[in-house]
């Protein structure tokens, strides 16, 4: 959530950002502007009347004290005239702060400078590739082919027990998937990150502090009886840990990584885009989240990019890099690198992580602060996928197959147990 007083001293800069969304919310600003300043003379206006009213409860009571009776009870009728006053503007400021966090909710973030124009994902600009596309044999097929040939996947069980989108992994499947959880796992302890275990249902207040709500209601499953979500990912749980909190500057950064399945409600389109692995319902993912100062931020940014390459180097799968346009940047983000594997057999890239650093965004809406020697300021929040299983489960069925066999990527096999299916 942006701050008012970012908005109030840089209103055309902050505007002009925006832009790189390609919406215009200039009207948006300026009437947030308007409330807060109705908001500031009625909060005023109501901090007077509630001293004059202590005021007059202190007289009355020395009148009353002194024997002056009649004059202690003209000051109460004075007093009780107050009263409706302070229940009128208490109700005004009430309703001037719900219409100003309604809208204040609905502004995305501010890209960063680096951030390019650009409408959609084909204007995100390539900033790193590695590694070299896979030439496969000519019978080579797609994963959901190879998933049937070998019995490692089912995807027409999960649709008979829930429905498209929600897989059945088995055999040697299950096995990898575990393999590749427990591998991203250790690699992000190694790189510093503590372990946590986090529930997978998060209420609405999780929800709106990390800005999944209002912005992505429709894509989060919903359970209703409770008024719970399905969590999108484990960044809502682990950043929701520190809502309503003032961290020590001495205990920063904070960096966890945690794994969930993870439920989104988007997949549903058709085509080979969402064939197979390539979008589902349900899936499995291992995150990393970090707690930064403001100042340490965007070289935490780097640490994370450069750590999830080295993820990637390791199971020898080719990758690229891509900075984010503004047309296709998340809701929340200032600045986001998504990392795309190519899938050979399907001749294309897909997206296996983004990496974001959300600056004061999320913190703003949480309320999560640093006391840097007594002085209170927002934290910085940044988080990233370390990894998605799916898509590298896809490219690895695709890009390690022969003509009898998939081969496991060599750092795996001491966690699966097998060197192929």
């Amino acid at each position: 959530m942006l701050l008012i007083s970012d908005i109030n001293n840089n209103l055309d800069k902050i505007n002009s950002s925006l832009l790189k969304r390609n919406i215009d919310v200039k009207d948006k600003l300026l009437e947030i502007l308007d409330a807060d300043k109705l908001r500031r003379s009625t909060q005023s206006e109501l901090d007077g009347i509630l001293a004059e009213s202590n005021k007059l409860a202190k007289e009355i009571g020395n009148l009353f004290k002194s024997g002056e009776a009649e004059k202690a009870t003209k000051l109460k009728e004075k007093a009780s005239s107050l009263k409706p006053k302070s229940k009128l503007l208490f109700e005004k400021l009430s309703e001037i702060n719900e219409k100003l966090n309604s809208i204040l909710l609905d502004i995305p973030n501010v890209p960063n400078d680096l951030v390019p124009s650009g409408a959609s994902e084909e204007d995100n600009l390539e900033v790193f590739k590695h590694g070299e596309i896979p030439v496969l044999h000519k019978n080579a097929i797609p994963h959901w082919e190879l998933a049937s040939k070998f019995d490692i996947i089912d995807f027409d069980l999960g649709n008979k027990i829930t429905g498209a989108g929600f897989p059945v992994y088995k055999n040697k499947g299950a096995k990898l998937q575990r393999a590749l959880i427990n591998y991203f796992i250790d690699k992000n302890i190694e790189a510093g990150y503590k372990e946590i275990q986090v529930p997978i249902l998060i209420n609405e207040d999780s929800g709106t502090g990390t800005g999944q709500l209002p912005d992505k209601e429709g894509q989060m499953y919903h359970v209703t009886g409770d008024n719970l979500y399905l969590a999108p990912t484990a960044e809502v749980p682990l950043t929701n840990i520190f809502r309503n909190s003032i961290i020590k500057s001495s205990d920063l950064p904070i960096c966890l990584t945690s794994y969930t399945p993870c439920f989104r409600r988007e997949a549903g389109s058709y085509g080979s885009h969402v064939r197979g692995l390539n979008r589902l319902h349900q899936f499995d993912k291992v995150e990393i989240v970090r707690i930064e100062k403001a100042e340490n931020s965007y070289n935490a940014l780097e640490e994370m990019i450069d750590h999830v390459k080295s993820i990637l180097k390791e199971l020898e799968l080719p990758f690229r890099i891509l900075r984010l346009c503004g047309g296709d940047l998340g809701f929340t983000s200032c600045l986001t690198y998504d990392f795309e594997v190519y899938s050979a057999a399907q001749e294309k890239w897909l997206e296996v992580s983004s990496v974001s650093n959300f600056e004061t965004f999320q913190s703003n809406r949480l309320k999560l602060r640093i006391d840097d020697n007594g002085n209170k300021k927002l934290a910085h929040t940044l988080n990233g996928s370390s990894l998605a299983l799916p898509r590298i489960v896809a490219c690895i069925l695709e890009n390690f197959q022969t003509e009898s066999s998939i081969k496991i990527p060599k750092v795996l096999v001491n966690y699966t147990g097998f060197e192929e299916i």
